[in-house]
C-alpha cells in the first residue's frame, strides 16, 4: 500500500497493545492488509531480521539510550554513546536503519542551554558512528518534559552545531500543529533533513481553545485522551493537517522514506479490533492522498 502522491510505502509504528506483541503474528497481519512498513522499538537489533526476512521495510528503530546522552554527568554521556554505538552497529547488519528518538534530557529542570550543550557534545560523538554504518537519526518533535529539538529554533540550532547529514528529522506534523507551528512552513525549511514521516494528525478544538486557552490546564473539565483540553491527536484525515500538500512537497523535494501511522487516537486506541481499524482507516486515507 502506497500513497497516491509520491508512492511512499505506508505502514505503522508498533504499539504496546497486546495484539502487537507477537511479532510473527503482527507481520502476518501487516502483509494480509497490504501494509509495507513496520517501525520497531528498542529491539531493532533482534527484531529487524524478522521484518526484513518477511520482505517488509523497517521504517525506524528506537535509539535505546537518550536521556543519558543529555546528562550533566560526563561518564553517563560516555556510557550512553557506547551503548548506542553497539546498538547501531548491531542493527546495521539488517541494512541502513533510521534511529528514532525524542531529545529528552535527564534533568528537564536544568537550564535549557546547558542541556543543549550536553546534547551537542554527545551527538557529535555519535554522528561518525552513524555515518560509518549508513544509519540516520530521526528526531521527533514531541514537546515532552524539557524536550530539545521540537521547534524550528531547536532543530535549526542543533543542525548548525551538528551538521552531519546522518542527523535528521522524524517529521510528525501533529506535534507541530498542537504547538501552533505551521507544519507546511516547517517542511519547506527542513525538508532536506526529513528522513522519516509519522502519519498522525491533530484536531484543534476551537470552542475549548476559547474556553481554556492553551497555557494552563482547565480547572474543571477533564482533558482528552491522547491530547489536552483544546487539542487531541487523531488518525490522519480527522484533524487539521493538510496531507495532500505535505505529500506533494515531499514528492517534489525527493523524499525517499516511508510513512508510518502512529496510532494515538482516543477514538481507536484500546481494543485490538479498534486499533486495527484505526491503522487501516488511516492507511486507506493516506493511500488516496
Amino acid at each position: 500500500m502506497r500513497t497516491r502522491t509520491g508512492s511512499f510505502p505506508i505502514g505503522f509504528r508498533r504499539g504496546s497493545g497486546a495484539w502487537q506483541q507477537d511479532l510473527s503474528k503482527l507481520i502476518a497481519w501487516t502483509k494480509e492488509n497490504d501494509l509495507e512498513v513496520v517501525d520497531l522499538g528498542r529491539d531493532g537489533d533482534t527484531a529487524a531480521g524478522a521484518v526484513v526476512n518477511a520482505d517488509l521495510l523497517v521504517g525506524s528503530v528506537d535509539l535505546p539510550e537518550v536521556q543519558g546522552m543529555i546528562s550533566a554527568d560526563k561518564a553517563k554521556r560516555a556510557e550512553a554513546v557506547a551503548r548506542n554505538t553497539a546498538y547501531i552497529e548491531a542493527c546495521a547488519v539488517y541494512g541502513p536503519m533510521k534511529h528514532f528518538l525524542v531529545m529528552l534530557p535527564e534533568d528537564p529542570g536544568r537550564p535549557r542551554k546547558e542541556n543543549f550543550e550536553f546534547m551537542v557534545e554527545s551527538f557529535s560523538e555519535l554522528a561518525p558512528v552513524m555515518e560509518a554504518n549508513d544509519a540516520r537519526l530521526v528526531i521527533e518533535g514531541w514537546p515532552g518534559p524539557g524536550a530539545l529539538c521540537c521547534t524550528p529554533e531547536g532543530y535549526r540550532a542543533f543542525f548548525e552545531r551538528c551538521p552531519s547529514p546522518a542527523l535528521g528529522i522524524n517529521y510528525d506534523p501533529s506535534h507541530l500543529l498542537r504547538q501552533s507551528i505551521d507544519p507546511i512552513r516547517f517542511l519547506w525549511e527542513f525538508y532536506e533533513r526529513v528522513y522519516h514521516l509519522h502519519g498522525k494528525d491533530t484536531e484543534i478544538l476551537t470552542e475549548n481553545l476559547y474556553e481554556y486557552g492553551h497555557e494552563l490546564p482547565a480547572t474543571f473539565a477533564p482533558k482528552f485522551g491522547f491530547g489536552a483540553w483544546a487539542w487531541r491527536y487523531t488518525i490522519p484525515g480527522q484533524g487539521a493537517v493538510r496531507w495532500g500538500q505535505i505529500l506533494k512537497i515531499l514528492a517534489q523535494t525527493g523524499y525517499e522514506g516511508s510513512i508510518s501511522i502512529e496510532l494515538e487516537d482516543a477514538n481507536f486506541n484500546g481494543q485490538a479490533e479498534s486499533e486495527q481499524c484505526g491503522i487501516l482507516h488511516a492507511a486507506w486515507f493516506l493511500r488516496g492522498c
